[in-house]
């Protein structure tokens, strides 16, 4: 390199060296390598060639001890354990010649044909135990590729037992959606015509000249039930007609600061005090800001229907750790891993919901209100919505100690070259 600078590690290698390494190296350590060609030069190798360098050297001290060469079987059992059978070969081989080292220095007369037979004696040896470790370690080399295979046989099979059983509660949760949209539908047409019947003699009604106080203010409550049932069945066919997400980057602060905005009024003319704490530096997330807006909706109008005059209702945005659990969730159903969720929280202080209703929360048409106050489809399609965003929905309740309900969706780093979604400017 230029002016001798050294080479620093990872830094481009000059042409030369690559070649060097390409060829003449790998040549030189192809015995020191897996099958995959990655370097194997480790303490096993290192301790076996330690090994015979030492016998070696006992072996010229008492050339005549050939006891001492059936210390070759330590190396030879040591290499077994690299399960590299090009190494076994080479180390064999190393062994079996340094076993007749012995006999190349001059013994007794009468004694050089009995030294050859009995380090042959040892060759043999070394060449079984070379034979049964080795076929040792290929065996439990193989039992530990079948128990990984089995182990990811076995994760496979839970993967697709969770997306089952997912699939299971999706079409059971589409089956009862549909039956919904069925009835509301059915609802819709038997009852939307006679009510705009009524709706339109009542309006005549009270346009006749004729009409007294009492009679106009008895047909202003006969048009304000009849629009609440109008309502209560446009709510019902939108609730049950739920459109997939469009998803874009949202600022979850911003969502809550304008759905707290749309429901004040409500709240102040009920008395209740609406609390919000939405962090300005939390995490974006991706998801439909309508459908969002709806879910935040129904739980701010369930928290306020449970509260009375003088309580608080409180709407925090925050952060937290996915749990292990989650994170295990999401890799079986080969979702990106998410370490961080944006979490919603809506609090209130009012009756709370009793431990029998809370196993039924989420159930579609379940509600404790009065009939003509609410559909019992809110939570349900909350927590579809949230579901469908790759978050989830917790209910958090005690009798008298209120309710506290907690949105969870995935945060998705923001980048420079992406503007997020602003609540109500459209883009």
């Amino acid at each position: 390199m230029k002016g001798g600078a050294p080479l620093r590690r990872g830094a481009p290698v000059p042409h030369m060296f690559r070649r060097w390494d390409s060829s003449l190296w790998r040549w030189f350590t192809w015995p020191f390598r897996r099958a995959d060609g990655s370097s194997r030069m480790s303490w096993v190798l290192v301790t076996s060639v330690l090994l015979i360098l030492l016998i070696v050297v006992v072996e010229m001290i008492a050339p005549a001890n050939v006891v001492i060469a059936y210390g070759f079987v330590l190396p030879i059992l040591l290499i077994a354990t690299a399960r590299n059978r090009r190494l076994m070969y080479l180390t064999l081989a190393l062994c079996i010649v340094a076993t007749y080292i012995g006999v190349l220095r001059p013994t007794k007369p009468g004694r050089f044909q009995s030294a050859v037979i009995n380090r042959t004696v040892v060759a043999g040896v070394l060449i079984a135990v070379a034979y049964f470790a080795m076929t040792r370690e290929e065996r439990k080399a193989r039992e530990e590729a079948a128990r990984a295979e089995l182990a990811l046989q076995s994760e496979k099979l839970l993967r697709a037992n969770a997306q089952l059983v997912e699939m299971k509660d999706v079409l059971h949760r589409s089956a009862r959606l549909a039956a919904a949209g069925q009835l509301a539908a059915s609802v819709a047409h038997e009852v939307g015509t006679p009510l705009h019947s009524i709706a339109w003699h009542v309006q005549a009604l009270g346009e006749e000249a004729s009409m007294t106080p009492e009679m106009q203010k008895r047909i202003a409550i006969i048009d304000s039930e009849i629009n609440r049932v109008v309502r209560s069945i446009k709510e019902l066919l939108s609730s049950t007609r739920q459109r997939k997400p469009n998803p874009a980057r949202l600022q979850m602060d911003r969502l809550v600061q304008s759905v707290s905005a749309l429901m004040e009024p409500s709240f102040v003319g009920k008395g209740v005090l609406l609390k919000v704490e939405a962090r300005a530096d939390a995490p974006v997330v991706k998801g439909d800001m309508e459908q969002l807006q709806q879910v935040l909706m129904n739980l701010m109008t369930n928290a306020l229907a449970a509260t009375n005059a003088g309580q608080e209702v409180w709407i925090t945005v925050g952060t937290r750790v996915a749990t292990t659990d989650e994170v295990e969730e999401r890799r079986l159903a080969d979702e990106p891993a998410i370490a961080t969720l944006v979490t919603v929280t809506v609090r209130d202080t009012g009756c709370g919901i009793p431990e029998d209703h809370q196993k039924r929360a989420f159930e579609p048409f379940f509600t404790t209100k009065a009939i003509g106050d609410g559909t019992g489809l809110g939570l349900f399609l909350s927590r579809e919505i949230v579901t469908a965003h790759g978050g989830s929905l917790a209910i958090e309740s005690g009798v008298g100690k209120g309710t506290t309900v907690v949105i969870s969706l995935p945060s998705y780093a923001e980048t420079g070259a992406e503007a997020h979604v602003r609540v109500g400017d459209g883009t």
